[in-house]
């Protein structure tokens, strides 16, 4: 069995080739699809990344365990011709998250049960994200319990891992603020300072050491820090790389270790490209991808009704607002204002709250009758240029298709692309 293809990717700048790689964090089968496209003809691995409540045991909002998503993914693959050789999958901010409303032992013991479930079906990066307290505790815990806590999870990955199969890398830390975007407006953000990263990495070694998980340790390749970009409901902060060149300076003194970004959507390329230039080498990406993919959707909503006016009972959006007003625990707390206010957020706001409801039959019914609708057929081309204007221009030049399923994945992959380039500058 051939070794971890993340082992060395703190490497990967010293030799030609890419710098740093994308991690896509969706479980929507198009935007999944679209990453396979773009990823397809450039010299990257693909990987694909499971949060702690898309997919676990119970089956998070996705409804999928850790081997039923890899299933998923692998069929997606094989119905492409993505070569399966190529396909990472990791799972993100593994730990009690999902069950922090309990105490912390029955919380850590689910966790425990996800990560070997994770472990078992073969995800070979696995991001450890004890930093939440647990009933009665602290809202965010000190480094020393969140070290001691991550190291009894390596301990059951280890112990679940296949015989024979790849070795996990690990991930370690966590950003502020919450994984997804941030619940409010926000003006500027704290960039990790250099020793606090420093500290971070030193005390999760010595954890592991007391655990007995040192050979797990010399598999941390990453250490999640806030570069300084974050997303809110409304607006988008920047890289800014003065503010992270001592954190970016701190990454020569931990051996073998990149940084990993999250919630770097809606970052430009440009951002993308100077990021990881700067040591943040794994950059994730998740609401960016099902925000583009419902602005396509949304614009092919918009000209089945200029085409087929009265066709349809009602239309995607309306089919959208009623599935989230009917179960609204994944929006309302996440976005205020008036009535008016929070009925924009539900479709456009960037933290995209929107794409837990997809997967609902309604939802899903509704996507699959406007996709009926429109069929094969090559969509006028104004049309195109009024509601989907960013892939216009392709259609215009005579790249791509006019027709419904290829509009919407060329959105999609035009993103992915973005985060393809910046890593492979």
């Amino acid at each position: 069995m051939t070794g971890n293809p993340l082992q060395n990717i703190a490497e990967w700048r010293n030799r030609p080739g890419p710098s740093g790689i994308p991690s896509i964090c969706t479980a929507h089968p198009l935007a999944i699809e679209a990453a396979m496209r773009a990823t397809a003809p450039s010299p990257l691995p693909l990987l694909i990344e499971a949060t702690c409540n898309q997919v676990n045991q119970e089956g998070g909002y996705t409804g999928m365990t850790p081997a039923a998503f890899r299933d998923f993914v692998a069929g997606i693959a094989l119905r492409l011709g993505f070569p399966a050789e190529r396909l990472i999958l990791g799972g993100d901010h593994l730990g009690p998250n999902p069950w922090k409303d309990l105490p912390a032992d029955e919380a850590m013991a689910r966790a425990e049960v996800m990560i070997r479930d994770y472990a078992a079906a073969g995800f070979t990066k696995l991001h450890l994200d004890c930093s939440m307290g647990c009933a009665g505790e602290p809202v965010a815990l000190d480094d020393a319990q969140t070290a001691a806590r991550a190291a009894r999870l390596a301990t059951a990955a280890e112990d679940a891992r296949p015989a024979g199969g790849i070795a996990p890398v690990y991930v370690i830390g966590t950003e502020v603020p919450i994984p997804g975007g941030a619940m409010e407006e926000i003006e500027g953000l704290a960039v990790t300072g250099a020793e606090a990263a420093l500290t971070t990495y030193r005390i999760h070694r010595e954890a592991f050491a007391a655990a007995g998980q040192g050979d797990a340790f010399a598999r941390v390749i990453g250490l999640v820090v806030q570069p300084g970009v974050e997303f809110g409901n409304h607006n988008v902060i920047d890289y800014d790389p003065g503010k992270a060149a001592e954190l970016s300076v701190a990454l020569a003194q931990m051996p073998g270790l990149v940084f990993e970004a999250h919630s770097t959507d809606y970052q430009t390329r440009a951002a993308l490209t100077v990021l990881v230039r700067d040591g943040f080498d794994i950059l994730k990406v998740g609401p960016g991808l099902t925000f583009v993919m419902r602005e396509a959707l949304y614009g092919l909503d918009a000209i089945a009704e200029e085409l087929f006016p009265g066709v349809r009972a009602r239309t995607l959006r309306a089919a959208m607002e009623g599935a989230m007003l009917e179960a609204p625990k994944n929006w309302d707390r996440y976005y205020d204002g008036t009535d008016a206010e929070r009925a924009l957020q539900r479709h456009f706001s960037y933290s995209d709250r929107i794409r837990y409801y997809w997967p609902v039959p309604v939802a899903d019914q509704a996507v699959a009758e406007l996709f009926a609708l429109l069929g094969e057929r090559d969509l006028p081309e104004t049309l195109i240029a009024q509601y989907l204007g960013a892939v216009y221009p392709q259609v215009r030049a005579g790249r791509l298709r006019p027709r419904a399923r290829d509009l919407v994945l060329a959105a999609v992959e035009k993103l992915a692309q973005d985060y393809i380039g910046a890593c492979c500058a």
